[in-house]
């Protein structure tokens, strides 16, 4: 039996993974295929201690124009629509244990934006496009709430999903669905930066910083004080912790730093 089309390209270099969404005459659309390869992808970077970073990218025009209208409809007359898959994809991405990159050159539509927004960090061209277009389609935007709710400004997120309205990178970077917004002729070397810079943090506490990001308000500032007390001190204990300090005292790169980055700051 053949293995099924490549939609997700993988390549790694320095510690940087990038998953390459790759089918543009679909224009990266969500499809159970695309998103299962691109889960598959996600998951070896994550078992692979070399990789500290994925970036999200695209080939084509198009970033990821939401959900594969054509399998949904299919599926919507069996009476089932793909929508767990999404679920599946948005929660890996945003439980990633690892530093994601969205490097956004295009436009970028429903379920693209959850993908988009899963990320930790996501990085656009100035001429890029979003729209929740749902509502258009008679849907509303429900999965990917789970990831854009909590990047958006209330209001603005009332705007858009309401009208599906289309919007530029430069009002993405406002209301907090996209880390910033830069020329396309600088987006290459903006998205380097950041992965440069991420490279430098210590793989467990990336990890463990990435889940403090995700904590709930706490009921009781104390007694969350008390717990967070805890927390700092076992990482400062920790192995890692140890070698930061001594890297930092001796002014050298700590030991997890890949030799390609150069010195510190």
């Amino acid at each position: 039996m053949s293995s099924p089309d490549p939609l997700v390209r993988v390549a790694t270099s320095r510690g940087v993974t990038t998953l390459t969404l790759d089918s543009p005459p679909t224009r990266n659309a969500l499809s159970t295929p695309l998103m299962t390869q691109l889960l598959a992808g996600l998951d070896d970077a994550v078992s692979d201690d070399t990789v500290r970073v994925v970036v999200l990218d695209h080939t084509g025009p198009v970033f990821c124009s939401g959900a594969d209208l054509k399998e949904t409809a299919a599926a919507s007359a069996a009476g089932t629509v793909p929508a767990g898959r999404l679920g599946d994809l948005l929660a890996a991405v945003r439980e990633c244990p690892k530093p994601v990159v969205a490097r956004v050159a295009g436009p970028a539509r429903a379920g693209g934006l959850g993908l988009i927004a899963a990320a930790d960090l996501a990085i656009c061209a100035e001429e890029a496009t979003f729209a929740f277009t749902e509502v258009r389609i008679g849907v509303i935007p429900a999965v990917i709430s789970a990831t854009v709710l909590p990047r958006l400004a209330p209001r603005a997120a009332a705007e858009l999903y309401l009208t599906g309205d289309t919007f530029d990178g430069r009002r993405a970077a406002e209301i907090g669905l996209v880390t910033a917004a830069v020329p396309a002729g600088e987006l290459d070397a903006t998205v380097a930066r950041f992965c440069a810079s991420l490279v430098r943090g210590a793989p467990g506490a990336l990890a463990g910083t990435k889940q403090l990001l995700s904590r709930p308000a706490p009921a009781d500032l104390r007694a969350d004080l008390t717990t967070l007390s805890e927390l700092s001190t076992g990482y400062f204990l920790s192995a890692e912790g140890r070698e930061g300090v001594r890297a930092f005292r001796e002014k050298r790169d700590a030991s997890w730093v890949p030799a390609s980055t150069g010195p510190s700051a």
